[in-house]
C-alpha cells in the first residue's frame, strides 16, 4: 500500500480515515500480518532450500552419468580428460549447493522461527498477546471521542428533524391560508404549530452545536492518545521490518557463491584443466598406441616340424596364452615373439572390433574342435551359455553397429553373456533380437 498526504484532504474526509472509528483496526491486524509473514518467508525458504539440494543431486547424477560415458567412449587422451573436468567441476560445485542449502535450513531459517517465537507471545485464548495490547489500547483512547460522536450524530439527527417538521408546517400554514372553508380556530391552530417547531429548530441547533464543540474539545487529546498506541505498533512494527532485511540480507550472502574463493577455484582450474587439452600430444599417443607406430610381430621363417605341420591360428594363440600349454609342439626359430610393451588400451579400442584375418586351419588338425571320433576337443574354450538375467535399461541406447542392440530407457531385455573385459554384455531382446550393448546401460530387474 502506499499513499501521499495534502493539506486539503482535512476538508473532506473520507469514512477510510484511520481517525474513525474502528479503522485502527487495521494497524491491529498488521501485527497478526507480522506473524503469518514470519511463517511465509520460512516456506519461501525451506522451498529454495530443497531447490538447492535437487540441483545438487542433479548434478552429482549427471557427472556419475557422463563420466562413465565419456570414460567407455570413443574420446581418448588430453581432449578426454579435459571433458572429464565439467565432470568434476559438477561434483564440486554440488558440494556448494549442499553448502548452501545447509545454510539456509540451519541459519536463517532457525533464526526466524527463533525471533518469530520471542516476538510473538500465543494466548491460552488465542490470538497472541501483542495484538490484544494493541486492541485494548486503541480502544480505550478512542471510547470516550467516540461516545461525544454518537452525540453529535444524535444531536444533528435530531437537529434535521426539527428543521424538516418547521418546513412542513409552514407549507401547511401557507396552503390554508388559501382555503375558505377553513375556521380561524383551526388556522390559529397551524399557527401555533408553525411557532413549535422554530422552537423546536432552535432548541436542537442549540443542542448540536453543544455537542458539536464539546467533540471539537475532545479531539486533540483523543489524537495524541491514538498516536501513542499507533507509534507503539509503528516501533513493533519496524524491528520486524529491520529483522526481515537482515535476514534476506544473510540469505543474499548465502545464495551468492560468486563471492566464494572454493566457487572461483572450480572454475579456475576447469579452464586451466581444458587449457591443457592438446590436439598435437594425443595425435601422437594415438600413432604410438593405435597407428603405424605400435610394435608388430612380423612374420619369420619357420621350419616344418614332423610334431606339427601347421601353424596355430590366432584364436588358438589366444588360447595357449591364457594358460594352456601344448604338449607336442615344438617352437622353431631362433626370434620368440614379445609382448608389445605399448599394452594400455584407450577407451577408443572398446568398441573396435578386429577380425581375424587369416587361418590356418586344416582337416587333419589334431587340435580341432572334434577329433577323427567327433569327440570334442578338450583344449576348447567352455561355451556352456551363461545363466540368463533379465535387466532393464537405465538410459536410452542406439546400436553404432549390427551386432548391437537399440532400446529405451525403461525397456527390458535378458542378458544372455556376462560383461567383457571391453565393458559390453550380449543380450536378447523381446523380440528375439540378439546383439550386444554397454552393460553400464542396464541394471537386474530385483
Amino acid at each position: 500500500m502506499s499513499g501521499s498526504y495534502d493539506d486539503s484532504v482535512g476538508v473532506e474526509v473520507s469514512s477510510d480515515s484511520f481517525w474513525e472509528v474502528g479503522n485502527y483496526k487495521r494497524t491491529v491486524k498488521r501485527i497478526d500480518d507480522g506473524h503469518r509473514l514470519c511463517n511465509d518467508l520460512m516456506n519461501c525458504i525451506h522451498e529454495r532450500a530443497r531447490i538447492e539440494k535437487g540441483y545438487a543431486q542433479q548434478l552429482t547424477e549427471w557427472a556419475k552419468r557422463w563420466k562413465q560415458l565419456v570414460e567407455k567412449g570413443p574420446q581418448y587422451g588430453t581432449v578426454e580428460r579435459a571433458w572429464c573436468a565439467f565432470m568434476s567441476e559438477a561434483e564440486k560445485v554440488s558440494e556448494l549447493h549442499l553448502e548452501v542449502k545447509g545454510s539456509l535450513m540451519n541459519e536463517d531459517f532457525e533464526k526466524i522461527k527463533n525471533w518469530q517465537k520471542e516476538a510473538f507471545h500465543k494466548q491460552m485464548m488465542g490470538g497472541f498477546k501483542e495484538t490484544k495490547e494493541a486492541e485494548d489500547g486503541f480502544r480505550k483512547a478512542q471510547k470516550p471521542w467516540a461516545k461525544k460522536l454518537k452525540e453529535v450524530e444524535a444531536a444533528k439527527k435530531a437537529y434535521h428533524a426539527a428543521c424538516k417538521e418547521e418546513k412542513l408546517a409552514i407549507s401547511r400554514e401557507t396552503n390554508s391560508k388559501a382555503d375558505p372553508a377553513l375556521n380561524p380556530e383551526q388556522l390559529k391552530k397551524l399557527q401555533d404549530k408553525v411557532e413549535r417547531s422554530k422552537q423546536d429548530v432552535l432548541k436542537t441547533k442549540e443542542k448540536y452545536e453543544k455537542s458539536l464543540k464539546e467533540l471539537d474539545n475532545a479531539t486533540p487529546q483523543y489524537m495524541e492518545n491514538m498516536e501513542q498506541v499507533f507509534e507503539q505498533c509503528q516501533q513493533f512494527e519496524e524491528k520486524r521490518l529491520r529483522f526481515f532485511r537482515e535476514v534476506l540480507l544473510e540469505v543474499q550472502k548465502h545464495l551468492d557463491l560468486s563471492n566464494v574463493a572454493s566457487y572461483k577455484n572450480i572454475y579456475r582450474e576447469l579452464e586451466q584443466n581444458i587449457k591443457t587439452a592438446d590436439a598435437v600430444e594425443d595425435l601422437r599417443w594415438f600413432r604410438a598406441n593405435q597407428g603405424p607406430g605400435m610394435s608388430m610381430n612380423w612374420p619369420q621363417f619357420e621350419e616344418w616340424s614332423a610334431d606339427l605341420n601347421r601353424t596355430l591360428s590366432r584364436r588358438e594363440k589366444k588360447k595357449a596364452s591364457d594358460g594352456v600349454t601344448l604338449t607336442g609342439i615344438n617352437q622353431t626359430g631362433d626370434q620368440v615373439s614379445q609382448p608389445n610393451k605399448h599394452s594400455s588400451v584407450s577407451s577408443y579400442e572398446k568398441n573396435q572390433s578386429y577380425p581375424t584375418d587369416w587361418s590356418d586351419e586344416e582337416s587333419n588338425n589334431p587340435f580341432s574342435s572334434t577329433d577323427a571320433n567327433g569327440d570334442t576337443n578338450p583344449f576348447d574354450e567352455d561355451t556352456s551359455p551363461a545363466m540368463e538375467v533379465r535387466v532393464r535399461a537405465l538410459y536410452d541406447y542406439e546400436g553404432q553397429e549390427q551386432d548391437e542392440l537399440s532400446f529405451k530407457a525403461g525397456d527390458e531385455l535378458t542378458k544372455m553373456e556376462n560383461e567383457d573385459e571391453q565393458g559390453w554384455c550380449k543380450g536378447r531382446l523381446d523380440n528375439g533380437q540378439v546383439g550386444l550393448y554397454p552393460a553400464n546401460y542396464v541394471e537386474p530387474i530385483q
